[in-house]
């Protein structure tokens, strides 16, 4: 009996959940469209100023193929750039934690780095690796992401409970043993926050390096393919490739987002559903 309650409320909360999180943006998004799609034909608006959705979404089927490809470039040397800030910047977090002095001597170029406009730097980077694109790509993209997991990561492994500290050195717990027990364990919200954020800079960040990079043939990545329907005022096109780039961004906030609430499950405040 209490298997058949608990099956029945489960089913009810997925429904309420799917309501608020799919139906309410799936409903606005369709509005939006609408209205787009009507004040185009009302205003004769020429395609190559605005193409209606309609439009773009002919477009987007007749060259899935020729834009498919290169959105896995670009697929790749985000992950590649995601998993670099990621690592890097929870092992740099941790070496911070362990000193003052250490934070107060490296977080300040963690900050230059996130100031420093990728677009002028992307170029130097490039020709210093002009043999290995691929490679420069993925380092303009880490610059990008890489702040947000350094800086959220070293909050949450300071932000820890005093009493639980004086506990831990009350039983002689070492440096790495709080480490392990006690700072990442209450780090762990913070860290996983900034790879929702993360996620997101690092495709940003490879689709501005590809645009500065402006690298063509068979490596070329989904920016470039836009760069060129650009040039040849092919807008459609251009439109279909932006739609591609906008659903990896969402696909990629998704897993990142299901990651969490599975990681965090029931324990933690931020994964808890309550009835408003």
């Amino acid at each position: 009996m209490k298997k058949n309650q608990a099956f029945v409320l489960a089913k009810l909360k997925l429904k309420r959940l799917l309501s608020i999180d799919i139906i309410a943006p799936v409903a606005v998004g369709i509005l939006v469209l609408m209205v787009w799609d009507i004040s185009v034909r009302v205003t004769s608006t020429p395609s190559y100023i605005l193409p209606g959705p309609l439009l773009i979404i002919k477009v987007l089927i007749r060259d899935w193929n020729s834009l498919f490809e290169p959105l896995l470039i670009t697929l790749k040397i985000t992950v590649a750039a995601f998993i670099t800030a990621a690592v890097s910047g929870l092992l740099i977090a941790m070496l911070m934690a362990q000193s003052k002095w250490i934070e107060k001597s490296l977080y300040p170029y963690a900050v230059v780095l996130q100031t420093m406009p990728i677009a002028a730097i992307a170029p130097l980077i490039i020709i210093w690796l002009r043999n290995n694109t691929f490679a420069a790509l993925v380092i303009c993209a880490w610059i990008v992401a890489f702040f947000p997991i350094i800086s959220n990561t070293t909050f949450g492994l300071n932000s820890i409970d005093s009493n639980l500290s004086d506990l831990f050195r009350l039983y002689k717990a070492s440096r790495w043993q709080t480490m392990l027990y006690l700072r990442l364990p209450s780090a762990l919200p913070y860290f996983l926050a900034a790879l929702r954020i993360s996620g997101g800079l690092a495709l940003i960040g490879a689709v501005v390096a590809e645009f500065v990079a402006g690298t063509g043939g068979a490596n070329s990545g989904i920016a470039y393919q836009m760069l060129i329907a650009g040039y040849n005022l092919e807008i459609p096109r251009m439109f279909a490739a932006l739609f591609m780039i906008s659903s990896l961004g969402i696909l990629i906030f998704v897993i990142l987002t299901t990651l969490s609430n599975l990681v965090l499950g029931q324990w933690h405040e931020s994964s808890l559903t309550r009835d408003n």
